[in-house]
Order: structure tokens, then C-alpha cells, then sequence
């Protein structure tokens, strides 16, 4: 099962930067896992579509749809939690 990890940034997002490492990091071990960065301001529609709201956010999903969404600065305790659950 296909597993994507969505991050919903903007270049003026301070926390968003702040998460930028967290994710790096899961990039590198969860290698098979599709990590997309979505920039808000340049893909309005897209960000539209998963009602994202607030920055930065996170949305795992698998082929059967979103499992997790996560809102604001995220540890990766947490997005590891959520990337095994939509491994499952």
C-alpha cells in the first residue's frame, strides 16, 4: 500500500521551518514513503481540497485515504505512529 506523507508549508511560515528537520529525517529512514512539500501559496487549490487551514500541516494518507492530520509543529514520535498505522 502506497503511503504519502503531505507538508502544507509557506516560505513565511516560522513554525514551518522548524519542522523542516523533523520531516527531513523521517525522509531518510522512511524511505518508502512518498514525501511531498505543498506550498500553500503557489498551490491554493490543492491546499483547498484538504481544508488546510493552519501551517504548518501534515496529512499521512495510504490508498484508502487520509489516516492522520497533524496541525502545527510535529514531533516525529508522532508522524512515525501515524506513517506504521498507514503502513498497516
Amino acid at each position: 500500500m502506497a503511503v504519502r506523507l503531505k507538508d502544507f508549508y509557506a516560505d513565511w511560515c516560522g513554525p514551518c521551518k522548524t519542522q523542516d528537520p523533523i520531516l527531513e529525517d523521517l525522509e531518510e529512514e522512511w524511505t518508502d514513503v512518498e514525501f511531498e512539500k505543498i506550498n500553500v501559496d503557489e498551490e491554493q487549490d490543492v491546499a483547498n481540497e484538504y481544508q488546510v487551514r493552519s501551517l504548518p500541516t501534515l496529512v499521512v494518507e495510504n490508498d484508502d485515504g487520509i489516516v492522520e492530520r497533524f496541525v502545527g509543529v510535529t514531533q516525529a514520535d508522532d508522524i512515525e505512529d501515524a506513517l506504521t498505522q498507514a503502513s498497516a
